[in-house]
Formats: structure tokens, sequence, C-alpha cells
């Protein structure tokens, strides 16, 4: 089979895989939650569609999402801070912490049953999008940041729980600086740069030390399939920087509640798959 006739007769599938890229690119930049929310279930399910078994099928998607939110974040970092919205400062205290609870999610995911992945992933995103939805222009609890100690167990379970279900920070660290006062277009801004420093070493860690499935999809090394990852890839580089000139324009209320909606549908039909 050659090239055309193998595109031609999966066309469903690049078709499923480029719009993923296109929304996660501009999501990316437009709410800083790093495409994996979007890439994550989309990947867990087009897997099952060929035949792979649903804890499989999360496995490869969680490190798949990761490697996706390499290029992404470096994409939507630069945009970010051209409009001067990354913050640095809180990069530095955070970022040892992020790492090393990124090292220990990902050395989990390849040892841990799909099926833990896929009701951790149908928790956080139920959750985010209970907040989303919930706290919209509602106060925050608190009017600063906690000392460095309490900001050193946030960004390390920020690392942690991101790398556990392949997300790039935004969808946990968004919210929980929202919590604390924090500027929202800087918590956008740096979480961009925080999905960088959980998805490197995270989609390193799945691809290096994971083991194939043995039912992994086709293009799959360790647990990072390099074919929805060439897909996927080159359409989000392009978009975030369009969803990040979105962010600094528009209220985003409104979108982030019809993507909270979908992500609320997305997360309970994930939590029904394990338990009806």
């Amino acid at each position: 089979m050659n090239i055309i006739e193998f595109v031609s007769s999966n066309l469903s599938t690049f078709l499923a895989l480029v719009a993923t890229g296109i929304f996660a690119g501009i999501l990316a930049g437009l709410l800083g939650v790093g495409g994996g929310i979007v890439i994550v279930p989309v990947l867990f399910f087009l897997f099952q569609s060929f035949g792979v078994s649903p804890e499989s099928a999360m496995l490869v998607a969680t490190a798949t999402s990761l490697a996706t939110i390499v290029p992404t974040s470096i994409s939507s970092i630069r945009s970010h801070h051209h409009k001067g919205n990354v913050d640095f400062e809180l990069l530095t205290r955070w970022a040892l912490f992020i790492f090393i609870g990124v090292l220990a999610g990902s050395w989990l995911v390849t040892r841990v049953e799909g099926t833990l992945l896929t009701l951790l992933f149908g928790i956080i995103a139920t959750l985010s999008a209970l907040n989303m939805l919930l706290r919209t222009n509602k106060p925050a609890f608190f009017q600063q940041l906690p000392n460095s100690a309490g900001q050193s167990l946030m960004a390390t379970l920020v690392g942690f729980f991101s790398a556990m279900v392949g997300i790039g920070g935004g969808t946990i660290s968004v919210p929980l600086l929202s919590i604390y006062n924090y500027p929202t277009h800087k918590a956008v801004g740096t979480a961009a740069a925080i999905g960088l420093i959980i998805s490197l070493p995270g989609a390193l860690t799945m691809l290096a030390i994971g083991t194939t499935p043995v039912d992994a999809p086709v293009g799959t090394f360790g647990l990072v399939n390099v074919i929805a990852f060439a897909c996927i890839v080159p359409l989000t580089v392009l978009f975030a920087p369009v969803g990040a000139t979105l962010a600094a324009k528009l209220d985003a209320g409104k979108l982030k509640k019809i993507f909270a909606v979908v992500l609320l549908i997305t997360g309970v039909r994930m939590l029904g798959q394990l338990f009806l």
C-alpha cells in the first residue's frame, strides 16, 4: 500500500487528528490549557476505534499528548511573552518542584493500569469544567499566594497530576492561581511555560522507559504514538499564537463556558465508560 492509498483509507482519522490539532492549539493560546485536555480524550476514543483496549488507549493517549504539548508550549510561550504575560519570577520558584512532580508522575504512568489514568483524567476534567462553569467572575478565596512551602507543594502537585493524565498544567494551574487572586492573563501566559516544564521531561520519560502495549496502535514507540504526534503538532504550533492573540483581545468568559460544557460531557463519558 503506497502513501496515497494509506491516507485515503484512513482519511477520517487524519481529519480528526487535524481538527484536534487546530482546536488544541487555539485553546492552548486562549485558555493556557496546553491542549492536552482536548488531545487526551480524542486520542483515547480514537485509538479504541482501531481495536485498542481502553487501558492501552489511555496510556498511549497520555504520553502522546505530553509529546505534542512540547512544541505547542514553545509557540504559546513566545506569543504570551511578547505581551508581557509570562511571570518568570513565579516560574523560577516553581520550576524545580514542578519537575520533581513530573518525574514522579511520569514514572508512575509506566507502572500503573490505564484504567487508573482514565479515572484520574475523568475526575480532573469534570472538576475543571465545574470550576469554569460555577466560579466565573467569583471573588478569589485568598488575596495572595501562600508562603514558599505552600507554593512548593502546589507546584509539585501541578507537575505530578498533569504528567499523570497528559495535560500541560494550565487545566490545574490556572484555576489554582485564580483561587489566590492571581491575574488571569498572567496565569494563562505563565501556564504555557509551566506546560513546557511538564511536557518535555514527561514525554521523554514515557518514550524512554514506557513499555509499548501489545495492542498499541501502529507507530507507537515506548508509549508515544508518532503518527498522531506528526498529524497534530504542526496545527497546534500554527494555531497557538492565534489563541494567544484572541486571549489578549477577547473576554473569554463565554468561550470558557462553552469549552467547560464540552469538557464536562467528556469527563463524565470517560467515567461512565469505567463504571457503566
